[in-house]
Parts: C-alpha cells; structure tokens; sequence
C-alpha cells in the first residue's frame, strides 16, 4: 500500500466518523461544518478533474454549483406557492436531475466557446460566463434577487430524510466517496490518459490522432455536472440560496482547496476543503480580514510545497 492510499483512506474514514460522534456527543454544530465540507469537497472534486487533471484552470466552477441550487430551490418555490407549471415539485429525484442536467448543459454551451482558448483567456472567459450567470440570477426579482430564495421545502425522497442532519451528512458523504471513485475510474482509463496527456503537450497528443478539444469538451461537461449535484446539496443544506454563491470568489475559493490540498491527487481537494473550513471558521473569530493568512498560506504552499498538502505528507516518492 502506498503512503498516498494510506493517506486518501485515514482522511476518509476520520471525516466519515467524527462528525457524526461529535452530534451523538452533543456537538451538533461539528456535524453542520462538516456537512458542509464535505459538500465543498464534491464540488472541489469536480474542479480538479479538470484541474487537476486536466489543467484546465477554471475561474467560473461556481457558476455550476450556484445553478445546481437553484435547480432545487426554484421547483421547491413554485410547489409553495401552488404553481402548476411541469417544474412545481419538492421530488428529490426530479430537482436532482434539473441540477445535473442544467449544469451540465451549460457547461456544455460555455466549454464550446471557453475550450477554444487556452491560458489566460480561458481563465477569464470563464469567469465572464460565470459572471453572465450571475447577474441573470441576480436581475429575477420573482427568485428573490440580490435578496436570495430560501427553500422551505428540502428535496423529499421515500427512502432518506433530508431533514435530518445525520441522513443528510450520509448522504454527502457517500456521494463525495462515489464522485471520488467516479474521477479515479476517469482518469485511469483510456479516456483520463488522453486528458492528463493534453494536459502537457496538446499538440503532441493531436499528433497522436486524438482530438483533443472533444476530450476536454467532455470532461468539462462531466466536471460542471458534478458540481451542479454539489450545489444541489448545498441548497438542500443551506435552506437558502443567493446569487453571491455563483461569484468569482466562490470560484477562487474551490480552487484554492484543490490547490491546497493537492492538484491531480483524489483526496488532495477533501483535504483542501478541511484546511479551508477549519481555518476559516477558527480564523473569523479573530479578525475579519481572514482572507489575508489564507493568501499568504496559498502564496507559500505554490512556492515551497509543490503538491499541496498531499506532497508534504507523502514526500517520499512511492516507488
């Protein structure tokens, strides 16, 4: 067993078990933080496909997971106030295929655009679509606006209970464990080798017979529909959705958690979203400008620890 497998398996068993001993222990606000975390990881996740694996540096990932809520909260809406358009509905099943699908669809419309540029003009193409996505959200006064929506209604299923925080947590983490398994399975297979590949010299991999743009159209697909399942959990957590989640910061904070905890590694963004969430919840107690120790932190893991937190941890090469 490597030290990297050895790593991916402690960090997974400690943020599947503490959480839920801290609410029986009385704690239940552990268990909230790492509800969340653990939904940030999934959505991390899916930035590193392309990321990580793909370099592909995307400054708009959440425009994806902001659609993903929305696609929760929207159909919970009109249900409420008896709307009888097709979307009115609380159905688990339905509000997770519309965040799926929409996101994945408009990853689709931006990734036809956005991949036909490369470096800095794909970062911030990116980030102009993300932006369009936003100011979209934030111009629908009937969905709350600037104001935001809140979700009266948790996605229902006749199997889990959503209201619960412990079927809840569950349910986020066995969903990051199969988006975990879902990215390895992509990039070890045929389809992974042409993508990391490309990642280092498209040319030659276009030599090779390989189109090159298709590859990367269809992982940016699968990565924007992954993270629109984030979101939709997110809302499901949250209850509350804005248009403040879908902006560039939110971005550049996956990407700091992918960065982080290391880049092209499978447990390197779960890492990445624990450091982010456990300094940001320590940190806001002391000062408002926690922001700063987080840029210098990113400035010196770039500099000084190539791979992020996974590198430091299994410095020594597996051979």
């Amino acid at each position: 067993m490597t030290r990297r497998t050895l790593l991916t398996i402690v960090v997974m068993v400690l943020v599947g078990l503490l959480p839920p001993l801290l609410y029986w222990s009385g704690n239940a606000f552990y268990l909230d933080l790492a509800t969340r975390l653990v939904i940030l990881a999934i959505a991390a996740t899916s930035l590193n496909l392309i990321l990580g694996y793909g370099g592909m540096v995307s400054f708009g990932h959440a425009a994806f997971v902001g659609l993903g809520a929305y696609a929760v909260g929207i159909p919970a809406h009109h249900w409420l106030y008896g709307g009888m358009d097709a979307i009115a509905t609380t159905s688990g099943y339905v509000q997770i295929a519309l965040a799926v699908g929409v996101a994945g669809f408009f990853a689709l419309l931006t990734g036809l655009v956005c991949l036909r540029t490369t470096g800095v003009y794909f970062i911030m193409i990116t980030m102009a679509f993300a932006q369009m996505a936003y100011y979209l959200i934030l111009s629908i006064e009937e969905y709350g606006g600037d104001d935001g929506l809140v979700i009266d209604t948790r996605s229902e299923f006749n199997w889990i209970s959503l209201d619960d925080p412990i079927q809840l947590f569950f349910l986020a983490y066995v969903s990051l464990v199969i988006a975990m398994l879902i990215v390895r399975m992509i990039v070890n297979s045929r389809f992974g080798m042409v993508l990391q590949g490309a990642k280092g010299n498209p040319e030659r991999m276009a030599t090779l017979g390989f189109n090159v743009y298709v590859f990367r159209l269809v992982a940016y697909v699968i990565s924007g529909a992954m993270a629109g399942y984030a979101g939709a959990l997110l809302g499901n957590f949250t209850t509350f959705i804005s248009p403040e989640m879908m902006d560039w910061s939110r971005s550049g904070e996956l990407m700091f958690m992918v960065i982080l905890g290391g880049a092209s590694t499978s447990v390197g963004p779960v890492i990445g979203a624990v450091v982010f969430i456990v300094l940001e919840e320590f940190l806001s107690h002391f000062t408002i400008y926690w922001h700063l120790p987080f840029g210098l932190m990113l400035m010196a893991v770039v500099l000084f620890a190539r791979g992020g937190f996974v590198g430091m941890l299994t410095k020594r090469k597996d051979r």
